[in-house]
């Protein structure tokens, strides 16, 4: 996969979304920056970086995904490729539903995916050197230059969505003493959740999908 990298940039996320619209960017490619100013993180919040992290965005075709992959779990599926290298690594970061890296109790990236066309569109974000206040910083030591391609070599085998839920299944028991939010943006507490096998929630008699 082509890998293109700025020094400076407002926000991945955009500007790989924008390329393809424009037909300026063609998938499958990688769009990544050392410093990124306006990222876009859940529910129209901003992603504040630093220097150091990693900020990347790829865009996928998406007859080429796993053909039993929810799309609105897409996100989970690309969050967990990239917690189970890093887990190799030696992390002990986890994936809380739906999209968020955490150390222990502290956010320390996420993920967040939209459909363009006959693109699946991931934004990745990890605080791998610096945090913001009440955010924490991952507890391994590497370049964002040299993660990236590490984690494209392993998103590209293309594990099957089976596989991934199967590992993500166990995952899931941590965010049961974490609450998220609902498409209407109130909060639920996770405790008495269940998760499903396309990826979504049974909660208080609601589905509930990331769409993140």
């Amino acid at each position: 996969m082509e890998i293109v990298w700025f020094d400076t940039i407002d926000s991945t996320q955009r500007y790989v979304i924008e390329g393809l619209k424009n037909h300026t960017l063609v998938s499958p490619v990688c769009v990544g920056a050392t410093l990124q100013t306006h990222g876009i993180g859940s529910r129209g919040n901003h992603w504040i970086g630093q220097e150091g992290n990693l900020f990347i965005s790829l865009a996928l075709k998406r007859e080429a995904l796993p053909h039993d992959l929810p799309l609105e779990s897409s996100s989970i599926y690309f969050a967990m490729i990239l917690k189970e290298l890093l887990m190799e690594l030696g992390s002990q970061i986890w994936l809380k539903w739906p999209n968020d890296f955490y150390l222990e109790d502290q956010k320390v990236g996420g993920v967040i995916t939209a459909v363009v066309g006959k693109s699946l569109v991931c934004g990745m974000g990890l605080n791998l050197q610096h945090a913001v206040e009440n955010f924490g910083v991952s507890d391994i030591s590497m370049m964002p230059q040299t993660l990236t391609p590490l984690y494209l070599n392993r998103l590209e085998k293309y594990p099957s969505w089976k596989q991934i839920f199967s590992k993500f299944e166990i995952e899931f028991e941590r965010s049961k003493s974490f609450s998220t939010h609902s498409i209407m943006n109130t909060m639920i507490n996770l405790q008495d959740a269940i998760l499903l096998t396309d990826g979504s929630l049974e909660c208080n008699g609601q589905r509930i999908f990331s769409l993140r």
